[in-house]
C-alpha cells in the first residue's frame, strides 16, 4: 500500500459513501466550492445527532447538502434540519442531493443572510438541540451568539474549519477570517455556558455542549 497521510488512511478506512459521493460530483458539476464538510467529520456529526438524539437541528451554510445528509441520516422519526443558505442555487443543489439520498422530506431552507434568518428564528422563539456552522468565517462569532441563545439545556455547538489551514496558529497571520476565527474559538472554550473541545484533524472541529 502506497504511503498516505493520515487523513487519507482514515477516508480509506471508513470507504465510499454513496451519497455524499453522488453529492461531491453534483457540486464539482455545478461548479460550487468544493469545501464540504470532510468524510471523517461528516461521519462524526451523524453519530453525534445520535447519540445526542437531537430533534430539531440548525444548519448555518447547505453548500450542496453533504453535511446536511450527515446531520438528517439518524434523526427520530418527526426530526428536522432547518438550513440557511445564501444563495437560492446552492439551496437547490443541497435539495436534489438531499432528495436523492431518501432526506428531502427532513429539511427546511431559508434563504438570504444568515444573520437574519437567525434573527428571525429567535423571534418566533423556536430552539434546537444542535448546530452546524459552516459559512463565511467572519459571521463565526456572531453565529456562535445566535446559537447559544437558540439552544436547548444539553444542545451542541459544532463549527467547522476552525484552523483555517494553520492560520490560526500563526501569529503573522491577522486578517478578519483568522481574527473572527480566533475569537469563535476562545469563546467556545472559555464561555461558562459551554463544554468544548477542538478537534485538529481535517481543518479543524470545535464542538461544545450547552450546558
Amino acid at each position: 500500500m502506497m504511503s498516505m497521510t493520515e487523513e487519507q488512511y482514515a477516508n480509506h478506512i471508513l470507504g465510499t459513501d454513496s451519497d455524499l459521493q453522488r453529492a461531491s460530483e453534483g457540486i464539482r458539476s455545478a461548479g460550487m466550492p468544493e469545501i464540504s464538510i470532510a468524510p471523517g467529520f461528516g461521519k462524526l456529526l451523524t453519530m453525534l445527532v445520535k447519540m445526542s438524539g437531537a430533534r430539531d437541528v440548525l444548519e448555518i451554510g447547505a453548500l450542496g447538502g453533504i453535511s446536511g445528509i450527515c446531520l438528517s441520516r439518524e434523526l427520530p422519526e418527526g426530526g428536522t434540519l432547518t438550513s440557511l443558505e445564501l444563495k437560492e442555487e446552492y439551496a437547490a443543489v443541497a435539495h436534489r442531493h438531499m432528495e436523492a439520498a431518501g432526506l428531502g422530506d427532513r429539511v427546511t431552507y431559508m434563504i438570504g443572510d444568515a444573520k437574519a434568518s437567525l434573527a428571525q428564528l429567535e423571534e418566533e422563539g423556536r430552539q434546537f438541540d444542535f448546530f452546524f456552522i459552516d459559512a463565511d468565517k467572519e459571521g463565526y462569532p456572531v453565529y456562535l451568539d445566535y446559537a447559544i441563545r437558540l439552544a436547548r439545556p444539553g444542545a451542541i455547538i459544532a463549527g467547522d474549519n476552525t484552523l483555517l489551514r494553520g492560520r490560526v496558529a500563526d501569529p503573522d497571520k491577522n486578517g478578519p477570517s483568522v481574527v473572527a476565527m480566533r475569537a469563535f474559538n476562545e469563546r467556545m472554550v472559555t464561555d461558562e455556558r459551554l463544554m468544548s473541545t477542538i478537534l485538529p484533524a481535517y481543518d479543524g472541529l470545535t464542538v461544545a455542549i450547552r450546558v
